[in-house]
């Protein structure tokens, strides 16, 4: 049976980076070039770490930043971390970088030698949403005192 070519769904693709960048503006605030904001994550099962969102470069048009994870199974895995450049005219928010891998094409032919899926980078950019989402419905600044 013959397979058929993954075709790119630019209209997903381009709905997922405009929702990150609605996302990550929200989360951001107003942060200047070489600022931070940390977030403690929770859920139903307690602490999930901490989100870190780091401007890296600003300019008119276009903000470099980078989101990551920290206390999250230390020493066992890598933890994620990627580098999002959000385009200020056109209201969206692309993975540029993750774990160190740059460049993603639209689609790969698969299998490739990296093992990336047909779809890689609209993965990316749908992990980045749900990292997002779960920061903005269950972050907490980390700088905040606790209550008693």
């Amino acid at each position: 049976m013959a397979r058929t070519a993954y075709v790119t769904d630019l209209k997903g693709l381009q709905g997922e980076c405009s929702a990150n960048y609605l996302r990550l503006t929200r989360l951001l605030g107003d942060l200047g070039a070489g600022e931070t904001r940390q977030l403690e994550l929770t859920g139903q099962n307690g602490r999930f770490g901490t989100l870190h969102l780091e401007i890296l470069e600003q300019a008119p048009y276009t903000t470099m930043a980078r989101v990551t994870q920290s206390g999250l199974m230390e020493g066992l895995i890598e933890p994620p971390r990627m580098r999002v450049h959000l385009y200020h005219d056109v209201r969206m928010a692309e993975v540029t970088d993750f774990q160190r891998e740059r460049h993603f094409d639209g689609r790969y032919r698969y299998p490739n030698l990296r093992m990336f899926q047909p779809d890689e980078k609209l993965q990316l950019n749908r992990f980045l949403g749900e990292w997002l989402a779960h920061g903005l419905a269950h972050g907490h600044p980390a700088d905040l005192p606790e209550l008693p």
